[in-house]
């Protein structure tokens, strides 16, 4: 019987809007803050229970329960908490504007949102990206973006894949050959003068004349064919070049263009190795990236954090828990915690 994705958070049972609403407003009243009884309430309802909590909070209350958790908390607890109490579509698309806004752009948080998503996701996306910022997201990514990086993003957001649950095997073996000139493509590119991108390099190489126009062709591959249609290209590709395409993608190409390529590759094959990798790259080594470890946590906290958290474990010898307990401190941990190893 097929496995099937599991969160660790999950509805509460016998929910108590009015009586959970009292608890928070006991734990927020007079002097200090019970934060034990905050990380309880909030890690043991789902999103949807916590948007029917900030609407019974206002109605009994008359305040707004997001800005009392504001006026409480502070630090990462306080945006770990900030977080649970977002609608997911709402966060996801508040981090897509935060990595575009100001000097420099966060190419991995739009990697991780955007790409390998299904059209429904990524049309639902763009509508309240819109809805909530006024603007245009495939026009946001044209301005902020250049390069291959651009193409690959901009055609992502397009939400063209192909959703035909059949494998057509004839295309796999093409697309299968096309993709196996990759590093015949990346010597020409070295040797074309500063500027030219990967997609120029594919057309100099011949794949744009034979496959189509020189911007489509490993972003038509990657971007359009179906999921389904995706496996049994990359495993035509294996029989034909004796290496995996994430092999041949990491030697050959560079940049936030590598990352984006091999985030569809491996989310298409398996979404909770893309996921488990994140995790690990935000806490290893000095310092811990924040923004990414609360992101991926809470957004895939519904989804499938359990089955993350096993991925984790194959991937690196340790535990998700145990290493998120060494690179974290106080309530911010405990928050965590309460996600990730719920009791």
């Amino acid at each position: 019987m097929a496995a099937y994705p599991r969160g660790t958070i999950t509805p509460a049972r016998n929910f108590d809007a009015e009586g959970l609403c009292n608890r928070l407003r006991k734990a927020m009243k007079g002097l200090g803050t019970d934060e034990k009884a905050i990380i309880d309430i909030l890690s043991h309802v789902d999103n949807r229970q916590r948007q029917e909590l900030k609407h019974k909070f206002k109605a009994m209350f008359g305040k707004d329960l997001v800005d009392e958790l504001k006026s409480e908390l502070g630090g990462n607890f306080e945006s770990v908490v900030l977080a649970l109490m977002e609608p997911p579509l709402e966060y996801l698309v508040s981090w897509l504007n935060r990595a575009m806004k100001g000097l420099g752009t966060n190419e991995y948080a739009l990697i991780e949102i955007l790409c390998g998503r299904p059209n429904q996701e990524i049309m639902l996306l763009k509508q309240a990206f819109r809805a909530m910022f006024g603007k245009d997201l495939d026009h946001e990514l044209k301005k902020e973006l250049s390069g291959d990086f651009e193409y690959l993003m901009r055609s992502t957001v397009a939400g063209a894949r192909d959703e035909n649950p059949q494998v057509d095997f004839a295309q796999a073996q093409h697309d299968a050959q096309v993709l196996k000139r990759l590093p015949h493509v990346a010597k020409i590119r070295h040797a074309l003068k500063p500027g030219f991108s990967f997609f120029q390099a594919l057309y100099q190489a011949g794949v744009g004349k034979n496959f189509g126009t020189d911007e489509s062709t490993f972003i038509t591959v990657l971007n359009v064919r179906s999921y389904n249609q995706l496996r049994e290209i990359f495993s035509a590709y294996h029989r034909f070049a004796q290496h995996t395409i994430e092999e041949a993608i990491k030697k050959e190409l560079s940049g936030a263009f590598r990352d984006g390529m091999l985030a569809i590759v491996q989310r298409v094959q398996d979404p909770p190795t893309y996921f488990a990798s994140r995790l690990y790259t935000s806490m290893k080594g000095a310092g811990t990236d924040d923004g990414t470890l609360i992101r991926v946590v809470v957004s895939r906290s519904e989804l499938d954090l359990a089955e993350i958290k096993q991925r984790f474990q194959q991937m690196y010898g340790v535990s998700l828990g145990d290493m998120i307990k060494n690179d974290t401190k106080g309530d911010y941990r405990k928050m965590l915690m309460a996600i990730v190893d719920p009791e």
